[in-house]
């Protein structure tokens, strides 16, 4: 498995986790509010100086996560192109894109750890009234590793067909990927097994 944690050090990687994941839903509920392109303009640019505050290198890795959403924000601009809200179409594909770009800056500078340290305080209630929280933040964590890792085998098998073919893959490589999918969820499966599976929480603040 993968994580989206970035193997270099920044300054952003010294806050504790608790306070990103406070700032970044604050900054994700302004931009929701925002309504002007040029407000989210501004913020979007803010976002790339703050990936470069870390240095180039950790903002071309930030890129390269990131360039996943190109489709849907080309999906957005056709669309409202066609029904002749351009800018609304502006307005909800820089609010995506800013709004991602946030998260991916938490997510890289953010151990999955202390991801899940925090997730974990925060269902703490839910435990008292007799709730298991340990599902929860277990199906966090595997989404967060395997969303790299599935994008990753996406562009392997794209590359492979490449190489064999000058046609564009584009469905043709549906399938291969959900027996991928399904190939490493039956070995998690297993290890998950091997451990005991999901033990009932211990009702102490820690899982």
């Amino acid at each position: 498995m993968i994580s989206l944690t970035s193997p270099i050090e920044t300054w952003a990687h010294r806050l504790p986790a608790g306070t990103k994941l406070l700032i970044l839903s604050a900054l994700t509920v302004a931009l929701f509010l925002a309504e002007r392109p040029w407000m989210l303009g501004v913020g979007l640019l803010t976002i790339a100086a703050l990936y470069l505050s870390a240095g180039a290198v950790f903002l071309r890795q930030g890129l390269r996560h990131l360039r996943m959403l190109w489709p849907f924000l080309l999906l957005i601009a056709v669309w409202h192109g066609l029904t002749g809200q351009v800018q609304a179409g502006l307005i909800i594909a820089l609010r995506l894109l800013a709004a991602l770009a946030l998260a991916n800056f938490v997510t890289m500078t953010t151990r999955l750890t202390d991801m899940i340290a925090v997730l974990t305080w925060l269902l703490a209630p839910l435990r008292r009234i007799g709730l298991s929280t340990r599902a929860v933040t277990l199906a966090i964590a595997m989404v967060l590793r395997f969303t790299p890792m599935l994008v990753e085998n996406g562009n392997r098998l794209s590359m492979a067909w490449r190489a064999r073919s000058h046609r564009r893959p584009n469905w043709r490589i549906v399938m291969p990927m959900a027996a991928l999918a399904l190939d490493d969820a039956d070995h998690v499966a297993e290890a998950l097994r091997a451990r005991g599976g999901i033990l009932p929480d211990t009702g102490s603040g820690r899982d």
